[in-house]
């Protein structure tokens, strides 16, 4: 038996193939976090134009306005120091008050908590649609993924969303500073 003829590698070989291992995988890591972080983000736009799809077809189904807002506990809407991605609810403001609050004859229609680590900011405290005939709040929810990069869901006055990688105007979208 030749001891030259072993199935083994050598050092050097083995060296070789932990290095090319380690650039492929460090190569692949900011790749896989910048796909997790836009799947994310992906997520909780789908979130949001489900929960204003909701909003507009229970509007005009109950014929009574349906509010959309920012919530950090399910129950209260939240003023101007909170923002979007605390979460958000929609419920159905049958008792007609002003400004728009959930009160206990008001049915919650859903609650969403976002899944991203970026910021979601909006124009406008919360969005209200109501029946035909009648105008809802327009406004535009900016979703960024952390890492800079923006999308917007625009909601027009018939309270349809549409989703978009420019601001109003045509502009570029910016994102909010994480607290």
């Amino acid at each position: 038996m030749n001891p030259r003829s072993s199935s083994g590698l050598s050092l050097w070989e083995l060296l070789w193939c932990l290095g090319i291992a380690g650039t492929l995988l460090g190569a692949a890591v900011p790749a896989f976090r910048d796909v997790v972080a836009a799947s994310r983000r992906t997520a909780d736009i789908n979130g949001f134009v489900t929960s204003v799809q909701l909003a507009r077809s229970e509007a005009a189904k109950r014929a009574e306005a349906v509010v959309l807002c920012k919530t950090a506990d399910g129950r209260r809407c939240a003023g101007d120091k909170l923002r979007y991605d605390a979460g958000w609810m929609v419920f159905v403001n049958t008792d007609r008050a002003r400004p728009p609050e959930r009160g206990d004859a008001d049915d919650l229609l859903l609650r969403y908590q976002p899944r991203s680590r970026g910021s979601i900011t909006s124009n406008r405290r919360l969005y209200e649609f109501r029946a035909f005939g009648w105008r809802s709040t327009n406004g535009t929810v900016t979703f960024c993924d952390g890492l800079g990069r923006a999308r917007a869901v625009i909601v027009s006055y018939t309270g349809r969303p549409r989703i978009d990688d420019e601001g109003p105007g045509g502009r570029p979208l910016s994102c909010a500073e994480l607290p």
